[in-house]
C-alpha cells in the first residue's frame, strides 16, 4: 500500500467553497488547468478535524450507513485485522463471519462521504480494493461520496485498470456523474486512461454503450469533446471504434469534435476525424463550419485538409459570411479557393473554356 504521504499528493481543488476543504492538490502545475479533475482525499484533513463525527443531515445514497472517523490508521487497521481474503466462494456471504468490529468498520462512511472502498482505492491498495469489491453488494459500491465521486470514478483518475475491471465486473455503474457532470468513462477521456476506458467498455453492448457515449457533463462536453479537447488520440480510436456519434455538438456553442481539433490546430484529430467519417460541413449553433475556424485562425494546414476532404467553400454562417470572406486579403488562404468557387450575387462564377 502507498505510503500516507504518496496517498495526500493524488487530490486536488478546484473550488475553495467546496466541502473537503483539507484537499491538496495533485501537482502544482495543474491547478490552472480547467480539465484537471478532482480525486478528494479525505485523510488530508487535520487530524482534529478527521477525528470529529460529522452529522449528515442531507438525503444520500448511502444514507444507511454511519458516519465515524475513518482515517489512513483505521484503514490500516481493516486491512491489518480484517482478512477477508477466505471470505467469499460465491455471491452470498453470511455477515456472521465477521465481528461486530470489523462489521462497524465495512459499512461506514468518513465524514467526507467515503467508504472504505473509496480509501482503499484513494491509498491504491488494489489487493484490498479487489477484495472488498467481492465483499460489497452493488449498492454500496455505487456509492457517491461528497464530490458524488464513486469508487469508479477513483480507480479511473488513478489509472487502477485492475481494480476498474474488477468494479465493472462487481456491476458497478457507468453512468453515476460527480459533481461536474462526468460520468467514470469522462474522467478516462479527460485523462488519457486508455486502459480504463478499454475496461468500460469492453463487455457493454451498443444500446446500452450509446447513452453514455452520448451523456454530456455539466460543461455540455461528452466523452468524445473531452478526448478531442485534451489531445487523448488513442482514447479517441477507442470511441470511434465503440461507435461514437463523431457529429454530436457539444452544448454551449454546438462544436462537434471535428471544430474543437480545428479550434486546438490539431491535425492528428482532424486526420482522425475525417478519416473516419465526421461532417466536414457540419456547423455550430451560429452556422460556422470547421472551415470558417480553420480560414478564421490563419491555419493553412487543417484549411488544406478539409478542402480535400469536401469542405464547401461557399457555406455562409449567421453573419452571411463565406470561409472566403474570413481569409482577409490572405493570398496563401486565397490559394485554397479556385476561381470557379467565387460567387457573385448567389450565382457561381465558372471559368468558360475556349
Amino acid at each position: 500500500m502507498a505510503s500516507r504521504e504518496d496517498a495526500k499528493g493524488k487530490v486536488d481543488l478546484l473550488e475553495d467553497t467546496r466541502m473537503d476543504s483539507g484537499v491538496e492538490s495533485l501537482q502544482n502545475s495543474m491547478k490552472d488547468d480547467p480539465f484537471i479533475k478532482t480525486v478528494r482525499d479525505s485523510t488530508s484533513e487535520p487530524r482534529e478535524s478527521r477525528d470529529k463525527v460529522s452529522i449528515n443531515t442531507e438525503e444520500r445514497l448511502d444514507s444507511a450507513y454511519g458516519s465515524s472517523s475513518l482515517t489512513v490508521e483505521s484503514l490500516s487497521e481493516i486491512i491489518g485485522d480484517c482478512d477477508i481474503s477466505k471470505c467469499k466462494e460465491d455471491n452470498s456471504l453470511e455477515k456472521t463471519e465477521f465481528t461486530e468490529h470489523e462489521e462497524n468498520l465495512l459499512t461506514t462512511i468518513s465524514e467526507d462521504g467515503d467508504t472504505v472502498l473509496h480509501l482503499a482505492v484513494i491509498h491504491e491498495d488494489e489487493h484490498f480494493a479487489r477484495q472488498l469489491i467481492q465483499l460489497f453488494p452493488i449498492e454500496v459500491l455505487d456509492i457517491q461520496n461528497n464530490l458524488y465521486q464513486t469508487s469508479l470514478h477513483l480507480a479511473t483518475y488513478l489509472s487502477l485498470a485492475s481494480v476498474v475491471r474488477a468494479l465493472v465486473d462487481g456491476g458497478a455503474s457507468l453512468g453515476l456523474q460527480d459533481q461536474e457532470g462526468n460520468t467514470p468513462l469522462h474522467v478516462a477521456c479527460e485523462q488519457g486512461r486508455a486502459e480504463c476506458a478499454a475496461e468500460m467498455t469492453r463487455d457493454v453492448s451498443p444500446s446500452k454503450l450509446a447513452p453514455l457515449l452520448e451523456t454530456q457533463n455539466w460543461r455540455g462536453l461528452t466523452c468524445l469533446h473531452l478526448a478531442t479537447v485534451n489531445r487523448q488520440h488513442r482514447v479517441m480510436k477507442l470511441l470511434m471504434k465503440k461507435g461514437a456519434d463523431l457529429n454530436i455538438q457539444e452544448g454551449t456553442s454546438g462544436k462537434t469534435a471535428l471544430h474543437l481539433a480545428v479550434e486546438l490546430h490539431d491535425v492528428v484529430s482532424v486526420t482522425q476525424l475525417l478519416s473516419k467519417g465526421a461532417n466536414v460541413d457540419a456547423t455550430m449553433y451560429n452556422g460556422c463550419t470547421p472551415l470558417h475556424l480553420a480560414v478564421g485562425r490563419q491555419d493553412i494546414a487543417i484549411a488544406d485538409l478539409l478542402c480535400q476532404s469536401g469542405a464547401d467553400k461557399m457555406l455562409r454562417n449567421m453573419e452571411g459570411e463565406t470561409a472566403l470572406d474570413l481569409a482577409d486579403g490572405k493570398e496563401d488562404i486565397l490559394a485554397l479557393f479556385p476561381f470557379d468557387d467565387i460567387q457573385i450575387q448567389g450565382r457561381s462564377v465558372v471559368r468558360v473554356p475556349f
